[in-house]
């Protein structure tokens, strides 16, 4: 049995840069981003006797549970696409995760699909670094969701904080940056109760008015390496009131509407965004002193990727 985790991740600023719509048409992206204390998980085994090698069937575990003969008939997309990339064999695969991760915000697709691209790596004995873990599962990702990000792959599965930049045609570049700036940061995710597809997100953002998140990158770089808090904050916020600039879709259900409302009027709350595509999800923010509410979820860097925990 091999049980791989990886995290999600959450993005700071450049996010919806590292689009392919971008990239074609500006030649590069950026974005800095960290994964975070929050985890998604994949169980995978292959029975002696059982589901597996008696009745040649792939069992596949999430909210639902599917047995089926053929790779092709799974409808999980990620099981079926990873599964089908490495011609695996009749397997039990279980998908289970830290939250709600359906709609997150935290790149839960992605992750998913880091950890079985590992498991099943693991499974059939294929060495694989880290990083080409995150290329062959930024290819897989790609066939059932043209949309994803490149940050989502990378962000997820490098650990720590960093600086990613993408160019067309190339590999992405990692710069990884001091985290002395959250050493006395407060840094928590709140759930909005609210999912969403990114898909028709994703597919409305406006292209020009995605070249101010770019401008930002640069400068919140310079205030982490400084340490100056000021400037972090104010980045951060102007960065929130610049994506939702980018599409009308961002902040139109009431909920999340009415929850950001709440956090900029509150003034323990130093600075806030919405993660990922907008209209649901989590809420990062950054406050003065801690919180003690359990719908404010403690938030951390982690320094690892994807890793097999068991086997």
């Amino acid at each position: 049995m091999i049980v791989t985790k990886c995290p999600l991740r959450v993005s700071l600023a450049g996010g919806s840069t590292d689009l392919q719509d971008f990239i074609d048409y500006h030649g590069s992206g950026s974005v800095i981003s960290f994964p975070v204390n929050l985890y998604t998980y994949i169980i995978l085994s292959s029975d002696v006797l059982g589901y597996n090698k008696i009745f040649g069937k792939y069992i596949i575990n999430y909210t639902k549970r599917e047995e089926e003969t053929k790779i092709e008939n799974i409808k999980n997309d990620i099981a079926r696409e990873v599964l089908k990339h490495f011609n695996c064999k009749q397997v039990i695969c279980t998908f289970y995760a830290d939250i709600l991760s359906s709609g997150s915000g935290l790149a839960s697709s992605s992750s998913y699909t880091l950890a079985l691209v590992k498991a099943v790596s693991k499974f059939k004995k294929i060495q694989l670094s880290d990083f080409e873990v995150c290329k062959i599962s930024l290819e897989i990702e790609k066939r059932f969701n043209k949309h994803t990000g490149y940050q989502d792959i990378y962000g997820c599965g490098i650990g720590s904080l960093k600086r990613i930049d993408f160019k067309k045609g190339d590999d992405p570049k990692f710069t990884y940056i001091s985290q002395n700036i959250f050493n006395d940061i407060n840094m928590y995710l709140i759930y909005t109760n609210v999912t969403r597809s990114s898909t028709d997100l994703l597919a409305n953002l406006d292209l020009k008015k995605r070249e101010t998140l770019l401008k930002l990158v640069d400068s919140l770089e310079t205030a982490i390496q400084q340490n100056n808090k000021t400037d972090f904050f104010n980045i951060i916020n102007e960065g929130w009131r610049k994506k939702k600039e980018t599409s009308p879709l961002i902040i139109n259900n009431s909920r999340v509407a009415e929850v950001d409302e709440y956090l900029i009027k509150d003034k323990n709350i130093l600075a806030h965004k919405l993660c990922g595509a907008g209209s649901g999800g989590f809420f990062l923010a950054f406050t003065k002193d801690k919180v003690l509410n359990d719908k404010f979820i403690p938030a951390t860097i982690s320094e690892e990727g994807i890793r097999n925990i068991s086997i």
